[in-house]
């Protein structure tokens, strides 16, 4: 569900129209939906009900400061994979002991500002990065709090680009060296082993590699505990995917994971964490666009956006689909014709849908890409120098920019010439 719909034949972002956005921001821009992400995060929340939990927002997905801020109100925990993204946590209020680092190649540095700034875990993803960890928190005179990530070699049936949980991904260690690489953490005094973490891959729509994957950890958990390891923390990661077309397959609802997590780890006492960012994120935003031309190819048509792949990678880099739809709404019954949606990029991989079934549209007409909040924004670029395009959040009849589009002028600034080219 989200709060993105058509009031007297205009598309509205909750009680806004969009169209009166784009009129004060320009296109293209992102719009995120206030409501949209509280509401996911509470059928999280309520899917774990009963069950000791912390649901760490994935800001991976969408690390707007005004979405975390959105996220850290509601009482979300934060799972990072870089300093910035710790920094950004802090920036809007979140602590430290609410702070879970990812990601399979911390730097010492970036350990060394967890530490000192206050951190929840680590989820340490190799042997060689739990000795510099050690080093780094022994040099503080501290103690670093740890969960080892295990790759329990689970199909979880996604995208080849976005599975983490098989024994040929980079993540992780395997699930039969646990034991042992436990065993060498608890021999270092810089580290406490709190727990385990497991992460299987992004937008699952199946629920039975869960259930694989979670039978291990817990069949682990009974291992290391007899093996004398306090484990009472799993980290179970997160990866729940959301309908990106509303005619395809819709995945699992969150409080059928929850039963997952119930049946599979709940017996153990341990603390659950989950780390969901795309669910929370990605249907609380479109990208709003704008027809620059309508083009009459040789057996299709085209039409030209103001939005290219730089915006909005995850067509070209995934192949992802996108329900793309127009701002003012086609009367019932409009004729609809085919067309390749494509931005002005000097690639031919800046395509955002071939063959999509449109009502009329004209030059001038905005159109939206639906479920574009997460892994949006994230991953633009200024790819043929095209400035980063604005975000802004809708919260009820209120609407913010909360991140400007930059002038060509600061664009340009941030580049330095040489002071031999200064003449």
């Amino acid at each position: 569900m989200d709060h993105f719909i058509y009031r007297d034949s205009t598309l509205h972002a909750e009680d806004v129209p969009v169209r009166d956005i784009a009129a004060a921001v320009g296109t293209p821009f992102y719009l995120y939906s206030t409501a949209t992400l509280q509401r996911h995060y509470q059928v999280f929340d309520q899917a774990l009900a009963g069950m000791d939990h912390l649901i760490c927002y994935a800001m991976k997905a969408n690390s707007n400061l005004a979405v975390l801020r959105v996220m850290a109100d509601m009482g979300a925990g934060m799972d990072v994979v870089s300093v910035g993204e710790y920094l950004r946590a802090r920036a809007v209020g979140v602590p430290g002991e609410k702070i879970v680092f990812s990601g399979v190649g911390k730097t010492a540095e970036e350990m060394r500002v967890a530490l000192s700034g206050g951190i929840r875990q680590f989820n340490v993803e190799s042997e060689p990065e739990m000795q510099v960890l050690n080093a780094v928190a022994s040099s503080l005179g501290k103690v670093a709090p740890i969960t080892i990530r295990v790759n329990p070699d689970v199909d979880a049936k996604t995208h080849a680009k976005i599975a983490t949980g098989k024994s040929e991904n980079k993540f992780g260690i395997p699930i039969t060296k646990a034991r042992a690489v436990y065993a060498q953490a608890a021999a270092l005094a810089g580290l406490e082993v709190v727990g385990i973490d497991v992460h299987i891959g992004s937008q699952l729509t199946e629920l039975a590699p869960y259930e694989h994957a979670f039978t291990k950890v817990a069949e682990l958990t009974q291992q290391l505990r007899a093996d004398g390891h306090d484990i009472r923390r799993l980290d179970l990661g997160g990866g729940l995917g959301i309908p990106y077309s509303r005619s395809n397959i819709t995945p699992p609802l969150p409080l059928e994971y929850g039963e997952v997590i119930r049946r599979t780890v709940g017996h153990l006492g341990c603390e659950i964490e989950i780390e969901p960012g795309r669910l929370i994120a990605g249907n609380a935003g479109l990208l709003v666009t704008k027809v620059i031309y309508v083009k009459e190819g040789e057996g299709r048509n085209f039409l030209i956006l103001d939005a290219a792949m730089n915006d909005l990678i995850r067509p070209a880099m995934y192949d992802a689909h996108h329900d793309i739809i127009p701002i003012e709404e086609p009367a019932p019954g409009s004729t609809l014709s085919p067309f390749d949606i494509v931005g002005p990029v000097c690639e031919s991989g800046d395509t955002f849908a071939r063959q999509r079934d449109l009502p009329t549209v004209e030059s001038g007409d905005l159109i939206a890409f639906r479920s574009a909040g997460a892994y949006g924004a994230v991953m633009a670029s200024e790819y043929n120098s095209r400035p980063m395009i604005p975000e802004v959040l809708v919260s009820h009849d209120q609407f913010a920019v909360v991140r400007p589009r930059p002038t060509y002028e600061e664009m340009l600034n941030r580049d330095k010439l040489p002071e031999w080219m200064a003449q």
